[in-house]
């Protein structure tokens, strides 16, 4: 997250403290100046990382549903009944005894049921080309394809995974607010987990002559 101060979170390319969109691929750039901004920066310096702009409404929204279950929870508590209350039963009354009732048996199927197929492991090889899923818990380099906004963009992001996945291998898309390495609220189509930077470098050329001409690396880690 520092280097959105100075580059454009998506693509890398130089920015100016002013610009809201990245001028090389047009993504929406987070404020660098302002109150947000400031949080921001005081956040990252105390924690070493940031979870997006989007935990500032996400934390008023909380502070707001506290304070209603705490008046709730006090208007409720008023209406109940001291204990100090005392119910007099009528001595006529009469109490019958309980009729019971026997519950039905409980009939077992007798018909045999089929095992289902045991879903693939995500990041297996099972798993059809393009929609390759990134490993659990794996950390690693990839090639970044290219990115489109998580709310208006799945379709593009599907579509740009079938082409890449027509002449590069293990291409899949992930959804960047799982990744605290990655900028959240995008899609981001990749191809390939490489062990280091070097690896994912020389797949570089690959992506692009396969039509991602502003492809380029980027380390993923959760």
């Amino acid at each position: 997250m520092s280097t959105a101060h100075g580059t454009c979170p998506r693509c890398g390319a130089a920015r100016g403290a002013d610009d809201r969109f990245c001028l090389d691929c047009g993504a929406p750039l987070p404020e660098v100046t302002g109150g947000r901004a400031a949080l921001r920066r005081s956040w990252i310096r105390r924690i070493g990382w940031y979870p997006g702009d989007w935990v500032w409404p996400a934390l008023l929204a909380l502070l707001i549903a506290v304070a209603g279950a705490a008046v709730a929870i006090a208007v409720s508590k008023r209406r109940e009944p001291t204990a100090s209350a005392v119910f007099n039963v009528p001595a006529t009354v009469s109490v019958q005894s309980p009729v019971q009732v026997t519950a039905p048996a409980t009939t077992t199927s007798t018909h045999a049921t089929g095992t289902l197929p045991t879903p693939p492991e995500p990041g297996t090889g099972a798993e059809r080309n393009g929609r390759y899923v990134w490993p659990t818990n794996e950390n690693g380099w990839t090639v970044v394809l290219t990115s489109y906004p998580k709310a208006t963009g799945r379709q593009a992001a599907l579509a740009a995974a079938d082409t890449a996945a027509k002449g590069l291998q293990r291409v899949g898309i992930l959804d960047s607010g799982s990744f605290a390495s990655l900028q959240p609220g995008y899609l981001v189509v990749f191809a390939g987990i490489y062990p280091s930077q070097a690896d994912a470098d020389a797949a570089v050329p690959t992506a692009r002559q396969a039509g991602f001409r502003a492809a380029y690396t980027r380390q993923i880690s959760r």
